[in-house]
């Protein structure tokens, strides 16, 4: 596992530059009710703005960039139910290249549909790991199409990155950034950018029924979920070998979230920033805001991951 080579900051400059076409450099915004009341100075990277709708296009876009002209042209896949399934597919329109998604039965009719309209073929599958991975590879071998997964793929990674760096250049004089954690694409990628420019200090939010992360860096070792239970979907995923080494290295601490604190942060954007966010960009929120004792007139970095919510099951 510790035989991973790091991308370096050259690296996180040129995934930035190779993907400025295909993403939005998407706004900073503040909420001085909200500072003024928890007495912590908040900066939310809104990449609920983000094509699609969250920060996945970038990495989407990154991998998809960085194959060779033979790798594209029989076209990409991954498994996924969700914002993943949505960014390679329209990374893939973007660029002209063929993409299949393998979707488990359970995943919401409306990104399913979203992924349809991207232009991608969806393939069903039962709603289990093992399912979706024996689909995946089914799809590679009878197409040859490059298999790109959702968080633990280092270009993936780097075209993550794009997302802090922005932020720290916008802002260069936080005190700290925090991001949620799922799979780990998202928080890797703001580790190497927070680490390159400024050594600016990354901290994670997961929530309390889907604490992998927590428990995989206190054993240095990757400690898969077990059935986990929580609001945020976008976090019930595990680490990988290609990002938690950087993690190992740079990520400074995991403050846990417990359910009614994501709802309950996640409805005080909703109504004083009034804009929509999904509740996994609640977590990271709720462990800067629960804590704000720690972080007492500190500027706060936050990504925000994504909007991508059902109206119709919100759960405030």
């Amino acid at each position: 596992m510790n035989s991973i080579v790091i991308p370096t900051k050259q690296d996180v400059i040129d995934a930035r530059a190779l993907i400025e076409p295909y993403i939005h450099n998407t706004p900073v915004l503040s909420s001085s009710s909200i500072n003024q009341i928890y007495g912590v100075e908040l900066y939310l990277k809104c990449e609920n703005f983000q094509k699609m709708g969250a920060f996945k296009m970038r990495g989407a876009a990154h991998a998809i960039l960085k194959l060779s002209n033979e790798e594209r042209a029989k076209g990409v896949t991954t498994h996924s139910s969700g914002n993943f399934a949505q960014a390679l597919s329209l990374a893939a329109k973007s660029l002209g290249v063929k993409a299949t998604i393998v979707m488990p039965t359970s995943a919401p009719i409306i990104k399913k549909t979203a992924v349809l309209g991207y232009g991608a073929i969806v393939i069903d599958c039962e709603p289990t790991l093992q399912a979706r991975e024996a689909a995946a590879d089914k799809v590679v071998r009878d197409t040859g199409a490059t298999f790109i997964h959702p968080s633990n793929d280092m270009d993936v990674i780097l075209g993550n990155s794009s997302a802090a760096l922005e932020l720290v250049q916008e802002m260069p004089h936080l005190d700290a950034v925090f991001a949620p954690i799922g799979g780990g694409g998202l928080i890797a990628g703001t580790c190497l950018s927070c680490h390159y420019f400024g050594e600016i200090p990354v901290y994670g939010g997961e929530p309390l029924g889907a604490d992998d992360a927590y428990h995989s860096l206190k054993a240095g070792r990757i400690i898969p979920p077990e059935n986990p239970q929580t609001i945020a979907d976008g976090l019930r995923t595990q680490l990988g070998d290609q990002n938690f080494p950087i993690l190992q290295k740079h990520l400074k601490e995991i403050f846990l979230v417990e359910e009614e604190e994501i709802v309950e942060y996640m409805r005080l954007i909703w109504e004083r920033m009034k804009i929509i966010i999904e509740p996994s960009c609640a977590v990271p929120i709720a462990a800067v805001l629960k804590n704000k004792e720690r972080f007492e007139g500190q500027k706060i970095g936050v990504i925000i991951s994504g909007g991508n919510v059902d109206l119709n099951a919100l759960p405030f």
